[in-house]
């Protein structure tokens, strides 16, 4: 007959500086790939991310830390990642109503009449804050810790402090614009974009967990995954009319439908979850090369700045490959296996 051989003793919590690391990975990271490695901003003015932590950092640690405390994974992650782009963008900065945002004529495009927004720019920022802003970072950072990847990083009173980061973050960017911009969004719009953003929270906290089903499958090389995904968030930024709204909710609604199937089964990792990631932010590099940065710079200081970007996107996913490797390495080496008797 055989029996297990016994159990590896876990491994002591880490101390506070190592519990922190991914923390204020995150933190930094949600701000740098929100807004850096698109090219709004150059390698001048990486100082200046610390102004962006607070609402972006915050954000992201604050939905990643709700989700996981409460024992919920990626659906509700990115359905709060949405009601985190309706609040940034109808409320804090309010550039989805804003008619002249920066110097930029964000509302013609798939008008909107009553609400007098663009429907293509509406879901550019709100599904882009909820893919690169929250579910990319959030993924990247979890993929280079994948032992403490489901496990909530802050106790009570960090969680406390993370919501009032996020919310003194959101209040800057609300008077930075109000400032430059003077502008103030109607009581019909404010309040429009509460009750959708408080219907994608509630909605996040009501959706059911899909259980594993020992059938579905997943594609077992990942590459292929980070491929589809590199494809399918270029395919977001469709024509700037109607039909390319048509056509984004559409790839969006795929590529949802797709991932729910393939998370169903066994065989879907962390692994899988750093290509999707992988995928978009690779997007967003690309999107760098073309997009011009906020304010004028010279062209060498603009190709450095995403050549630059670009090789820390790509050294990240690399590292995050690497990790989630040696964790699951590690953790067929501590599997009991059967023993002689």
């Amino acid at each position: 007959m055989t029996q297990q051989s016994p159990p590896v003793d876990p491994a002591p919590p880490p101390r506070l500086g190592r519990r922190m690391l991914p923390v204020l990975g995150l933190a930094l990271l949600a701000p740098w790939v929100g807004e850096y490695v698109m090219g709004s901003h150059t390698v001048r003015d990486l100082p200046l991310i610390i102004f962006l932590v607070p609402m972006y950092g915050g954000g992201a640690l604050l939905i990643r830390e709700l989700a996981r405390r409460t024992g919920r994974g990626w659906a509700t992650m990115l359905l709060l990642g949405l009601a985190y782009g309706v609040i940034e963008a109808g409320l804090f900065d309010q550039s989805l109503f804003n008619p002249d945002y920066a110097g930029v004529d964000f509302q013609s495009i798939a008008h909107i009449p009553g609400l007098r927004m663009s429907g293509y720019f509406g879901l550019m920022f709100v599904a882009g804050h909820a893919i690169w802003s929250i579910g990319v970072p959030i993924a990247v950072i979890e993929s280079l810790f994948p032992r403490r990847s489901t496990t909530p990083w802050l106790r009570t009173p960090g969680l406390v402090a993370t919501a009032g980061l996020y919310l003194l973050g959101g209040a800057i960017i609300y008077a930075d614009l109000q400032e430059t911009e003077g502008f103030s969004a109607s009581a019909v719009q404010l309040t429009v974009a509460a009750v959708l953003a408080l219907a994608f929270i509630v909605t996040a906290f009501r959706v059911p967990d899909r259980p594993t089903r020992p059938g579905a499958g997943a594609p077992e090389r990942r590459v292929l995954v980070l491929l589809l995904a590199l494809v399918a968030s270029r395919l977001l930024w469709m024509p700037e009319n109607w039909l390319g709204v048509a056509i984004s909710l559409a790839v969006l609604t795929g590529m949802a439908w797709l991932v729910l199937r393939w998370s169903r089964s066994p065989r879907w990792d962390q692994g899988h979850r750093l290509a999707l990631a992988g995928g978009a932010l690779l997007t967003h590099a690309w999107d760098g090369f073309y997009l011009a940065p906020w304010r004028p710079v010279s062209a060498t200081e603009e190709l450095i700045s995403d050549i630059a970007f670009t090789v820390a996107a790509i050294t990240l996913i690399l590292v995050g490959i690497r990790q989630v490797r040696r964790a699951r390495q590690l953790t067929a080496e501590r599997e009991p296996q059967p023993v002689g008797g």
